[in-house]
């Protein structure tokens, strides 16, 4: 597998947002930018923040969640980054807090973001690394729920799996998505 050269956070811009659930692509860019020693600037034409690291570029979009896939695309299509060389970092509801999953191409669960993303590239092929916040057990509560911070409990499990995130950081750095599911996923099950 090709090694990602545009690793996106999905979130959304704005203090009031910061500890939103929903904001857990944020959180994982933000902590692998400053772990690589890359700085954040804002990029007008990609409509978001971006920090850089060699050819690997970390992308915050700007666009508010529903229409991430306008930033994503435009720094893509500038780089010539093709899909499979795109890690989308999210947010997900059908995954316990601290549960991670990682993997190509699918459906996008209902995730706005996603849908986004998928619509703007043409396609759903790209990486996901998918980190669960639980779901709140009502399709109502669902904005509520992804709009507010985790709970107390939730926080550790969720800041332990964006630390386990990064430790597998070389395996999505050298393309090796098996090694870095592997690590991830048995980790969790043991």
């Amino acid at each position: 597998m090709p090694a990602p050269r545009l690793v996106v956070g999905l979130g959304n811009p704005g203090a009031e947002y910061e500890d939103n659930r929903h904001n857990l692509g944020f959180w994982f860019v933000d902590r692998l930018a400053q772990d690589l020693g890359a700085a954040w600037a804002p990029q007008g034409k990609f409509f978001g923040a971006v920090a850089r690291r060699g050819e690997l570029r970390l992308l915050k979009p700007a666009t508010f969640m529903n229409c991430s896939g306008r930033s994503v695309a435009a720094l893509a299509l500038f780089y010539r980054i093709l899909p499979d060389e795109i890690l989308v970092v999210h947010d997900d509801l059908d995954l316990p807090p601290g549960s991670i999953r990682v993997k190509q191409g699918g459906g996008n669960g209902g995730h706005n973001g996603l849908k986004d993303v998928q619509a703007s590239l043409g396609t759903p092929d790209f990486w996901r690394l998918r980190l669960g916040i639980g779901h709140p057990g009502d399709r109502e509560a669902v904005l509520k729920h992804v709009l507010k911070a985790p709970r107390g409990e939730e926080l550790p499990l969720i800041d332990r799996a964006i630390d386990r995130c990064l430790l597998a950081w070389q395996n999505f750095a050298s393309g090796d998505y098996e090694a870095a599911k592997r690590a991830l996923h048995a980790k969790e099950e043991s």
